[in-house]
């Protein structure tokens, strides 16, 4: 016999599980805070639409509140690292201890340089690599400066019109090779040999298989699922498996060994009519509190079909929607209240003025009486986090009356 959930507890187990339950703690937020909130999460997508903030920085702001964005530059810089750079979801910054583990499960061929011609790839690569031994970490067009690569590329192409440099940098990238060093300020990738950017001793070198010894590509994935579901709290195979994009049916292999291990234990809830199953170090807090603005790429959101059956929110990113198509605006951030989402803003920093641009707001149905008072107060807190001085609110969407009122109340910056 199965352990039954209501809908409201598995709710407060999955915002336990990603640190949204509670109410931000007072005191200035720590390296340590944040450390522990990454280790929690595992991983935080990158995204290079700057509209807001860098989408790996809003995770930490969502729990914590007002940080220091230098932290997050530390974990992924400074030896031992805390954080660095590889495919999960998507490119995100993930915890080096699963760097060997999803080497193992990746497959991003269509990023790299598989389709090339091998014998240019192979070229290429052992000059990238004989580049990136000698010296400092280089972007992708330092190298090909560097080897004095030249390649006549349609200039009218569309996507990504990447030359051969770039192309195997990923490729290799993809492989383990070649890791990020860093970012520049336009956020470009600065390679480096990975061996350089794990620390002896750190959490992956640590993860690393002997010499020798073949890699267990059945225990990774273990390894991987079981972090998956302790980020989930509740979820199916479907929601783990996407976690770090790995694939179902391997993914569903491991479920099975972990419920066998006493890591997970197959649950139900009234309405979900999936098989689910809550994770053993899964908490069941008596109430939810948080309260945050939720990243297009936060965790909590990464599945929608969860985010649906779960929490009854539609939601779909409108970035690369025509804009007269748009339905709720161009970069809109769910607003989780308590125990659920009630609200939705499509927001944008604007610098030149100093304003946080709340462009279109709209309540979800049964939104709480408070929603616009407690969406006030937390753009409040995001204007400061950014640096910026005011918040305005266009007249676009239902709940812009009651929120243009909520932030005239507020105590000016």
């Amino acid at each position: 016999m199965h352990a039954s959930l209501s809908f409201n507890q598995a709710r407060r187990i999955a915002l336990a599980a990603q640190g949204l339950d509670k109410v931000r703690p007072a005191a200035p937020v720590s390296a340590r805070a944040v450390g522990r909130t990454f280790a929690r999460l595992h991983l935080v997508q990158i995204d290079s639409v700057n509209v807001l903030s860098r989408s790996h920085y809003l995770p930490f702001f969502s729990r914590l509140g007002n940080y220091d964005r230098t932290i997050l530059h530390r974990m992924a810089g400074t030896h031992p690292r805390r954080m660095m750079e590889y495919w999960a979801h998507e490119a995100s910054f993930i915890r080096p201890e699963h760097f060997q583990d999803l080497v193992l499960w990746q497959n991003r061929k269509w990023v790299g340089a598989h389709a090339m011609d091998p014998e240019l790839r192979s070229d290429v690569a052992q000059r990238v690599l004989e580049a990136l031994a000698a010296g400092r970490p280089l972007t992708a067009a330092e190298l090909t400066a560097r080897l004095g690569h030249v390649e006549d590329r349609p200039k009218d192409n569309w996507g990504w019109n990447w030359n051969a440099v770039k192309r195997v940098l990923e490729h290799l990238f993809e492989e383990g090779l070649v890791s990020a060093a860093s970012r520049t300020e336009s956020f470009e990738r600065r390679y480096t040999l990975t061996s350089r950017v794990l620390a002896a001793g750190g959490p992956a070198a640590q993860a690393a298989p002997a010499a020798g010894r073949e890699p267990d590509a059945a225990a990774a994935m273990i390894r991987l699922i079981d972090a998956a579901a302790q980020a989930h709290g509740i979820g199916t195979v479907r929601c783990f498996a996407d976690y770090f994009r790995t694939p179902l049916r391997a993914a569903a292999v491991a479920v099975e060994h972990l419920v066998g291990a006493g890591r997970l234990e197959p649950v139900t809830v009234a309405g979900w009519n999936r098989p689910l199953y809550r994770h053993a170090d899964a908490g069941l807090p008596r109430a939810a509190n948080g309260r945050a603005l939720l990243s297009p790429f936060d965790s909590l959101v990464f599945e929608r079909r969860r985010l649906e059956e779960l929490f009854g929110f539609h939601y779909r990113l409108e970035i690369y929607t025509p804009e007269a198509k748009r339905r709720y605006g161009y970069y809109v951030l769910p607003f989780l209240l308590r125990d659920g989402i009630v609200a939705r803003v499509d927001l944008k920093a604007d610098r030149a003025t100093g304003s946080l641009l709340a462009r279109a707001s709209h309540a979800e149905p049964g939104a709480p009486a408070d929603t616009a008072v407690e969406l006030a107060e937390e753009l409040q807190l995001m204007a400061e986090w950014l640096e910026l001085d005011r918040v305005v609110v266009a007249p676009v969407g239902d709940l812009a009356p009651a929120l243009m009122q909520a932030v005239a109340g507020l105590h000016p910056l």
